[in-house]
């Protein structure tokens, strides 16, 4: 049975702020996000079992097939929201999402990468020109990109995510397309759905997520709104010639900048990611500390569940990843980080 209850002009403000759908049915509600039980996932073939690197290598043999390519030897990247493919014979990476879920998503992705080459000359990953894209394979949208020929950004770049991030936030709306609001709600609720971890951590996660987004629509900003990226973090910069890349749009909205500088402020705070120096100089490179800010403790809490999510869709992949998945939700529960947390 579906829960139905009022509710109030505050919550109905936070969920515009986040993009939530408040009315949505399924087999078992716990507030505004439907869970799927591990038997009966495994029994539809569903995505928490059907989404690895053996069942992902399938669908990049079809779409490499439809697009020309040869996928030989190709390289699994990474495995997360999306599976990541370097080809071997063309430079082209191919990006696998997890369901038909994320097809709008990755409609918006492609727009905002043509976007940022074309109209506001933004350095940026760029798509293929190979087919039309995204394209629709075995349930799974595909895309293709155009091979970034330098090496992953490291900690020594942290000033340079943040002079991107800030020229990323001072771009204009988009003329030709429609930028959605930033949406980061219906991504941790489908994370927390279907991933195969126990009821018990699931439940803990989805009761807390709800109540801060509850506190969401309290939050007195002090930046204007502005293009947000969705996951900014160092690992979304690429380094071509010396000159920082950033990729990775499918969570791009309109919104608040402080959802990205929140991302880097979490892993300083939370996960050890950074040393002070370090998340110091990024604050400085950008000109604004989120930290100072009353509202950065929600945004925070909030970032820590959205990285921990993230994490748990794999948890069957490896004891390391189990492993790591206690230590956040470890952090999460007690709301205390005596055990940095390791990097994916």
């Amino acid at each position: 049975m579906i829960e139905s209850r009022a509710y109030s002009e505050k919550e109905y403000q936070s969920c515009y702020i986040l993009g939530r759908n408040i009315a949505r049915p399924g087999r078992c509600h716990r507030g505004s996000i439907t869970f799927v039980t591990e038997s009966e996932s495994g029994a539809t073939g569903g995505e928490v079992s059907g989404f690895s690197g053996d069942s992902t290598r399938r669908i990049l043999r079809d779409a490499c097939t439809e697009a020309g390519l040869n996928p030989d030897g190709a390289v699994l990247l990474r495995l997360g929201e999306n599976a990541l493919y370097r080809l071997r014979f063309d430079p082209i990476v191919v990006r696998i999402a997890r369901t038909l879920d994320y097809w709008q998503q990755v409609q918006t992705e492609v727009s905002v990468a043509v976007w940022l080459e074309q109209e506001v000359f933004f350095p940026a990953a760029r798509v293929a020109n190979y087919i039309s894209q995204p394209i629709r394979v075995g349930g799974h949208p595909v895309t293709f990109w155009k091979l970034i020929p330098g090496e992953d950004a490291d900690a020594g770049y942290v000033s340079a995510l943040a002079r991107l991030l800030r020229r990323f936030h001072g771009l204009p709306l988009p003329e030709r397309f429609a930028l959605p609001e930033t949406n980061f709600y219906d991504r941790v609720a489908k994370r927390l759905a279907l991933s195969p971890v126990s009821g018990r951590d699931k439940s803990y996660l989805s009761d807390k997520f709800e109540e801060l987004c509850g506190e969401v629509g309290n939050l007195k900003y002090p930046l204007l709104p502005s293009p947000v990226h969705g996951d900014a973090h160092i690992k979304n910069v690429m380094i071509e010639n010396g000159t920082p890349i950033l990729i990775d749009f499918e969570n791009v909205g309109w919104g608040q900048p402080e959802w990205d500088l929140s991302v880097t402020a979490t892993e300083y705070a939370s996960a050890k990611f950074w040393s002070r120096d370090q998340y110091a100089l990024f604050a400085e490179s950008y000109g604004f500390d989120v930290m100072e800010w009353s509202g950065f403790d929600v945004m925070r809490q909030i970032q820590e569940i959205k990285m921990t999510t993230w994490l748990m869709q794999n948890v069957n992949e490896s004891k390391e990843i189990a492993d790591e998945f206690a230590v956040r939700m470890k952090t999460i529960r007690t709301g205390r980080s005596d055990q940095p947390w390791k990097p994916y």
